[in-house]
């Protein structure tokens, strides 16, 4: 471990999405801590306070919002941003009251979230106004779908609805960028 890197700490229910963006934050000079639930992420932080974190807010059991309020009651220099797939004021606001410096939706690259903790790197992409497009946001919800369906592309075809082909179709394409 390098003396100069942060001390982050990623708080998410989606495995891989994690490993892709912990990997991405490590590149960028993080030390990353990955926990999948709150009380994880909990145990975690009782020895070890990270300077930074990135907390989905919704996850299975207690929500981020919990761990949002307790990190900042342990440290108010913690930076911490709320990371979510299901967006809403209400809870952008109560995210911001409790502590976050910033509330972003999913999907995030690893330079856009660095840029939402303030000017502590030198992110190379600037935050993007514009919204993904319909078949981006399709191609997401897709892949949401498949996890929690733990990859059976039946199960997942069942749950959408539709033809199983039309689903294996689909998910054969790339995503389609933003």
């Amino acid at each position: 471990m390098l003396e100069n890197q942060s001390h982050l700490l990623l708080v998410d229910d989606d495995e891989t999405y994690c490993q892709v963006l912990g990997a991405a934050l490590e590149n960028r000079g993080f030390t990353v801590e990955i926990a999948h639930n709150v009380p994880d992420a909990i145990e975690l932080v009782e020895n070890n306070l990270p300077e930074f974190a990135i907390i989905d807010l919704k996850m299975p059991g207690a929500s981020g919002l919990t761990l949002v309020e307790k990190l900042s009651l342990l440290d108010e220099e913690i930076k911490i941003v709320v990371l979510t797939g299901y967006a809403s004021i209400a809870t952008a606001v109560q995210a911001i009251k409790l502590g976050a410096v910033q509330y972003i939706t999913k999907p995030a690259n690893a330079d856009e979230i660095i840029q939402a903790f303030g000017d502590i790197a030198n992110a190379e992409e600037e935050i993007s106004d514009t919204r993904p497009s319909p078949n981006r946001l399709e191609w997401e919800y897709l892949q949401k779908v498949l996890t929690e369906n733990n990859g059976n592309i039946s199960e997942t075809a069942r749950a959408l609805g539709m033809h199983r082909r039309t689903l294996q179709r689909k998910l054969n394409k790339f995503p389609v960028k933003r």
